[in-house]
């Protein structure tokens, strides 16, 4: 078996982030050293995390990894859920590969378990809905940078309703072991002040497990989120605010914005 088509290539590496190794690290370390927001010593669940370029939203990521890195070594699996930005999609799109490459590495993927979430009706095994998608590949150095060994269950979201992400998700053993990650950036391209508000609605609404009240144009993981809304409620999850701002406020103009949030979700 030629192995490099079994491993899934780094699309957005020199563009959403630095594509040489050392850059890359160092970067990181950056974002989380200089991360303003502490740890909480709660072990997360799952977070939400944005998933632009990284000048742009790795400050608000860094505030979600932070709090992986006092049970790094107990995180085994994560499954990562991001929305489609490149291909037509109807339902969910599993991976047939068996590793994904970044800069930093390869990183192993669960078969067990992306062949049993292929039995769900809403899944489907479709690997050009992850060829060329940024919002899954850009947590993928944050994860290597900070869990010393894992693998790693990527999931494309398409057109699909909330319950059926929820169901996907209650599918899985959420134990310690395990970290549910929803990728997705919040409002975009209104104004500063129009995105700061309705980007503190959406953080209400996420804060009072309310997915009824995000609207697609509010999130662009909006199903994602949503459906870790339903599952955080029906399992009595807390869920903290870790940072809320947007490009505005790290590395862009204010006329035009993208809104992005980071949120911990944990028993």
């Amino acid at each position: 078996m030629n192995l490099q088509t079994d491993i899934r290539q780094p699309a957005v590496a020199g563009s959403f982030y630095p594509g040489d190794s050392t850059a890359l690290d160092s970067a990181i370390h950056g974002y989380l050293n200089n991360c303003d927001v502490e740890a909480t010593g709660k072990q997360p669940l799952a977070l939400i995390v944005p998933h632009a370029g990284y000048i742009y939203s790795a400050p608000i990521a860094a505030s979600a990894y932070i709090q992986l890195i006092p049970f790094a070594e107990q995180i085994s699996r994560v499954v990562l859920l991001g929305p489609s930005h490149q291909i037509p999609l109807n339902g969910i799109a599993s991976s047939s590969l068996n590793a994904f490459d970044t800069p930093l590495g390869t990183i192993p993927l669960d078969r067990k378990t992306i062949e049993q979430l292929n039995y769900l009706p809403f899944v489907q095994s479709y690997d050009e809905a992850h060829r060329y998608e940024h919002s899954l590949e850009v947590q993928l150095p944050f994860l290597q940078k900070i869990l010393p060994e894992f693998t790693l269950v990527p999931l494309v979201i398409g057109q699909t309703d909330d319950q059926q992400v929820s169901d996907l998700i209650e599918s899985l053993q959420l134990d310690q072991h395990t970290l549910v990650i929803i990728s997705s950036d919040l409002s975009h391209y209104l104004d500063y002040d129009s995105a700061k508000a309705c980007d503190l609605s959406t953080c209400k609404a996420i804060e009072e497990l309310k997915p009824q009240n995000i609207h697609y144009e509010q999130a662009c993981g909006r199903s994602g989120v949503a459906g870790m809304l339903l599952s955080a409620k029906k399992h009595q999850l807390h869920v903290q605010t870790l940072d809320l701002r947007n490009s505005g406020d790290t590395a862009g103009t204010k006329d035009r914005v993208v809104g992005y949030g980071a949120w911990s979700f944990f028993r």
